[in-house]
């Protein structure tokens, strides 16, 4: 058993309370973190006078090759340490000696695990926005190509008015927009580094912590140590963007399982996102979507798990806190995972317009602007209402849309209908002359795509 702190006890530790202590199973995936903190904790050393600048140069050397041969495979991290910090530091000592033993002068497990997870996480906000902007991109694409692919609004699930598939997707690409500027909030509001806090309340040592801060790409060093090491607000924020951008994956994937249905044909799903049935073969089913709205459960999960682990812990550090990494770490893979396979899945799949066209058509999706009709007739907005309603129990009982019927069958519902019906109510003109900004009609779209993608030139 590896341990840093052995010299107050006599006895060992009893296996089973060393097991359930230990966190080298789930924290060892920061290595790479602990080791640059390290070596940010060194160098700071050294210019204060705290090292030589041989034991510097000597700790240094010894931290890259544990570096290197982690990377390469030649050593690994096994379960016979306690956490990451015991793994660095013995291998550390057992390389270089004495010097090994003076690098944690000035620091302690609490402001050192504050900081690998800081790190950590500030790693992972970067790769999440990344994925993001990809996502964005592909949306864009999709925008681009599809702005006159008509197909029905909806409400309550009930087709409502006539938008295009660039609308719609734009909806998204709004969504997904807001989920990129929280990870920038986040990345900026947690960027302060907690390394020097000690256990709670500093150390002697005369530590430049803005040096160190520096090193590390912190914007600064934290401003109360009981904080620093208590401190995993940055994570719950995380974790709740993380929620947020699962709940607008899941909402797209359910639209795409339903368009998937045999009932609505509006998409077809590539065959490498898709899997059959072991006892039907006529199956294709959407597997990656439903994968995706299942798992949001799970970083949600994680949100409130963190929330419940600290909402009863007093200052600063407690060992409830090393509760923060496992479901963490598995939220942030699965959302990662998410955003890569939903992303290819959008890349590949095939929007087939006539079908979403005929569907805007046969829902009656153009009867608001039928009683628009009326009453830029002169016909009151009331009256009007009840005469489309009509009409459009007239057209259920007939099978067929409001745009399918002669001009005879409307005038006998209004002697008011003429001719130009037939224009006012088509999808076409129904999506066009809706040019307000953030409607769907082309011109407003085109504004729209073009402010999205100086958005995406400049983020």
């Amino acid at each position: 058993m590896a341990q840093l702190w052995g010299g107050r006890f006599t006895k060992e530790t009893d296996q089973l309370v060393y097991q359930f202590n230990a966190s080298i199973s789930f924290d060892r995936r920061f290595w790479k973190q602990d080791i640059e903190g390290s070596m940010a904790h060194v160098k700071m050393l050294a210019r204060q006078g705290i090292l030589t600048e041989k034991e510097k140069d000597e700790i240094l050397e010894g931290l890259e090759s544990i570096r290197r041969d982690v990377e390469k495979g030649k050593l690994v991290i096994t379960e016979e340490y306690e956490d990451i910090h015991s793994f660095v530091e013995a291998n550390l000592i057992d390389r270089i000696g004495e010097a090994g033993k003076k690098l944690h002068t000035g620091r302690s497990r609490n402001d050192q695990v504050a900081l690998d997870m800081k790190l950590y996480t500030r790693d992972q906000v970067k790769e999440v926005d990344e994925l993001l902007k990809e996502l964005l991109v592909t949306l864009l694409h999709i925008m681009e190509e599809n702005l006159e692919t008509y197909m029905p609004g909806f409400t309550h699930l009930q087709k409502a008015q006539p938008v295009t598939l660039a609308h719609h997707v734009g909806a998204y690409f709004e969504m997904f927009k807001r989920d990129r500027q929280r990870m920038q909030d986040i990345y900026r509001r947690m960027n302060y580094c907690p390394l020097g806090s000690g256990a709670l309340a500093g150390t002697t040592y005369p530590l430049d912590r803005d040096y160190t801060a520096e090193l590390l790409g912190f914007a600064g060093p934290t401003l109360n140590s009981m904080d620093s090491v208590a401190d995993r607000d940055y994570l719950i924020e995380f974790l709740s963007a993380l929620s947020t951008i699962m709940m607008h994956l899941s909402r797209f994937s359910e639209e795409i399982i339903i368009w998937n249905s045999n009932e609505y044909r509006f998409v077809e799903i590539d065959d490498a996102y898709s899997t059959g049935s072991s006892i039907m073969p006529q199956k294709k089913n959407p597997d990656i979507a439903e994968l995706v709205r299942g798992k949001t459960g799970r970083v949600y999960g994680a949100l409130v798990s963190m929330l419940t682990v600290l909402k009863g812990i007093p200052l600063a550090y407690n060992k409830d806190m090393q509760e923060d990494k496992e479901l963490s770490f598995d939220a942030m893979d699965t959302v990662k995972g998410c955003l890569h396979l939903f992303n290819g899945m959008m890349k590949t799949m095939k929007f087939r317009k006539d079908v979403m066209t005929k569907s805007a058509v046969n829902g009656f999706t153009n009867a608001t602007d039928a009683a628009d009709y009326l009453v830029n007739k002169g016909v009151p907005f009331r009256d009007a209402h009840g005469i489309i309603g009509r009409l459009v129990l007239y057209c259920i009982d007939k099978n067929a849309g409001i745009d399918e019927l002669s001009l005879e069958e409307l005038k006998a519902i209004s002697p008011v209908f003429e001719e130009d019906i037939y224009d006012a109510i088509s999808l076409k003109t129904c999506v066009e002359k809706r040019l307000t900004t953030g409607a769907p009609g082309p011109e407003a779209m085109k504004k729209v795509i073009a402010l999205q993608k100086a958005y995406l030139e400049e983020n």
